[in-house]
């Protein structure tokens, strides 16, 4: 990290020709790279720092300039070294919106991050240089959730019959999020991804695995989010507006309600799924454990959907009998 950090200013200095900054960690996330704040004369700018071999600044790059294309707040790409890992970008500022998410600001704050979930939905798929979320892809997500956090968190081993109901249950899910239209999918479209910006409120982030998918998918992001939770009926009555929403934008104007809503729960098992072996691989394997207090919360969210949907019964069976009882006495 000391190298990476002294390898940085030597390209604001030698590569850019800065003399005078000033530099300042800005933030990390769940991947390896980190950014920084960089103040010079008076205006504030971020660099990226993504170790090559570790990340690919490419995808960031090209996708920040399809972003904004399409109308999105995201950061403009200034400079840029690839070989070396470090991108320079506009600064968005460092108000993230789950700190500034209250029952004054929620409304404000969604209705301006809907707009522009609309905008990237609208996209035209043809010429979209983004990989599939094929099954492959999807399947390959929520074999986290076994592999960190059932077998290395909790160390729970599942027998045939166990196992039997989890493969059941996941190709069900693929198979539901395979089913719906396919739109630009950000991926991580939630709270500690979107920015409080003026103008052009949200500012968004971390959109680098941008692919072609499901459109629940980012919506289920936003309003069933990891970080922050709200009463159902109120995330359902928002997932409804927003379908009436993208249907006037002329998107989806042939599915049904229910037939939304239906996707949208069911996306939100697959993507918790994802999350929780996320946050317990973040804790085992890369030494991030303030993650797991995000855990329970992801974890409701599963068990609030199983009970209305049949064929994931066995699911919720398996959770009930052989999981929350081992979440409650707290992993390893």
């Amino acid at each position: 990290m000391a190298e990476r950090f002294e390898l940085l200013q030597d390209w604001l200095r030698a590569g850019l020709g800065w003399r005078e900054f000033t530099i300042a960690p800005a933030s990390s996330d769940a991947s390896f790279r980190r950014y920084f704040r960089v103040g010079r004369g008076g205006q504030s700018h971020i660099v990226m720092d993504a170790p090559p071999g570790k990340e690919d600044c490419g995808p960031f790059i090209a996708i920040a300039h399809a972003m904004g294309e399409l109308g999105l707040n995201v950061p403009r790409v200034i400079e840029a070294d690839r070989a070396r890992g470090f991108l320079l970008l506009t600064d968005l500022g460092s108000t993230q919106y789950l700190p500034a998410l209250n029952e004054d600001s929620v409304e404000r704050l969604y209705g301006d991050a809907l707009r522009s979930l609309v905008l990237l939905q609208a996209a035209p798929l043809a010429g979209a240089a983004l990989p599939e979320y094929d099954r492959a892809l999807l399947l390959r997500e929520m074999s986290l959730f076994p592999e960190w956090f059932l077998r290395r968190h909790l160390g729970l081993s599942l027998d045939e019959r166990w196992q039997a109901a989890l493969d059941q249950a996941c190709a069900y899910l693929v198979n539901a999020a395979l089913a719906q239209p396919r739109v630009w999918v950000h991926r991580d479209y939630h709270s500690r991804n979107l920015m409080v910006t003026a103008p052009r409120n949200p500012g968004v982030l971390d959109f680098q695995d941008a692919v072609l998918g499901p459109c629940t998918y980012d919506l289920v992001s936003l309003l069933r989010d990891c970080y922050i939770r709200w009463p159902r009926e109120r995330v359902l009555a928002w997932a409804r507006a927003y379908l009436t929403r993208v249907q006037a934008a002329g998107l989806l104007r042939e599915l049904e309600a229910a037939q939304f809503i239906e996707w949208f729960e069911l996306m939100g098992v697959q993507r918790h799924f994802k999350a929780i072996g996320i946050f317990a691989r973040l804790n085992h394997r890369d030494g991030k454990p303030g993650y797991l207090a995000d855990i329970p919360r992801t974890y409701a969210y599963v068990l609030e959907v199983l009970p209305r949907h049949a064929p994931l019964r066995p699911l919720q069976a398996l959770l009930e009998e052989q999981v929350s009882p081992l979440l409650r006495k707290g992993g390893d």
